[in-house]
C-alpha cells in the first residue's frame, strides 16, 4: 500500500499534493519498492507498474521531468514545453506537477487564491543556480501571496560537502555561512533546509513549513542516493482541483 506525505501546510482549498515514500510498490532489490525513476537501472516494467500505482491516487498523469540539476521551469500544462527541466508550474486545474528526489530538496508552492500552483528539484547545485528564483518568477505572484512546504530531502546532520558548495552559497549571501558546520577532513555539514529557507525569505515567502525530513537518515521509509548509489527515486507532486 501506498503510504505518502501530506504537507502540513495551511495551502488553500483547491489546492492538492503529496510525496510519495519508498513503500507501495513492486520494484525489488535496492529499488524496493516504490521506485518511480526510469532513469536508474531499474525493471522498467516495474517502474511503469508502480508508476500507475500512484496514477490511481491523481486525476491525471503526471508530467515527468527530466532533471538536470539546472533552474529551468516549465508550464506543465504546455504541450510544447521542453521537459528538461527542474521545476514546473501551472494555472490549469487537474495537470500534476511533479518533481523526483532521493536526497536533494522538493519544494512545492501555492498562491493564498489558489490560482498557481508550482515545484521545484533542489539540489544543492539547482538551489545555489536559483530554482527557487526560477520558480517564483515563473508563477508571477508576490512572495507575500505564497507559501512553501519543504519536502523530504538529507538532513543537516548526513549531508556533508566540499568547500565548493559553501563558497557557491556564502558568496550570494553572506547568512549562508549558518547553513554550514565544520566536519571531519576539512568537510562541512549543510542545512539544505535553511538555505532554502533564506532563499525565499529574500524572496518575502515566509510561510514555509516541512523541513523536518532525513532521507539518509531513514532507509526503511526514504530512497537516498548519498546512503545506497544505486537507489530509486520518491517523487512530489502538487495540482489544482
Amino acid at each position: 500500500m501506498l503510504e505518502p506525505i501530506q504537507p502540513d501546510w495551511p495551502a488553500p482549498r483547491g489546492v492538492r499534493a503529496l510525496s510519495t515514500t519508498r513503500h507501495g510498490g513492486v520494484s525489488l532489490g535496492p529499488w524496493a519498492s516504490l521506485n518511480l525513476g526510469d532513469h536508474v537501472g531499474d525493471d522498467p516494467v516495474a517502474v511503469q507498474a508502480n508508476r500507475q500505482r500512484l496514477r490511481q491516487l491523481l486525476p491525471d498523469e503526471p508530467r515527468w521531468l527530466r532533471q538536470v540539476h539546472g533552474v529551468g521551469c516549465i508550464d506543465a500544462a504546455s504541450p510544447d514545453a521542453d521537459r528538461t527541466a527542474d521545476a514546473a508550474f501551472t494555472r490549469q486545474r487537474g495537470v500534476v506537477c511533479v518533481v523526483m528526489t532521493a536526497d536533494c530538496l522538493p519544494i512545492l508552492f501555492c498562491d493564498d487564491q489558489a490560482t498557481v500552483v508550482g515545484v521545484a528539484h533542489a539540489g544543492w547545485r539547482g538551489l545555489a543556480a536559483g530554482v527557487i528564483e526560477s520558480t517564483v518568477s515563473a508563477m508571477e505572484i508576490p512572495g507575500a501571496n505564497l507559501m512553501a512546504w519543504l519536502g523530504p530531502a538529507i538532513g543537516p546532520r548526513a549531508f556533508e560537502v566540499g568547500d565548493e558548495v559553501r563558497a557557491a552559497f556564502v558568496a550570494f549571501d553572506g547568512a549562508a555561512s549558518e547553513a554550514f558546520v565544520p566536519a571531519a577532513g576539512g568537510k562541512w555539514l549543510c542545512d539544505i533546509y535553511l538555505l532554502a529557507r533564506q532563499r525565499l525569505a529574500r524572496l518575502g515567502i515566509r510561510r514555509v513549513t516541512g523541513a523536518d525530513f532525513c532521507t539518509a537518515g531513514e532507509p526503511q521509509r526514504f530512497f537516498s542516493y548519498r546512503r545506497d548509489g544505486v537507489t530509486g527515486r520518491m517523487a512530489s507532486l502538487i495540482w489544482l482541483e
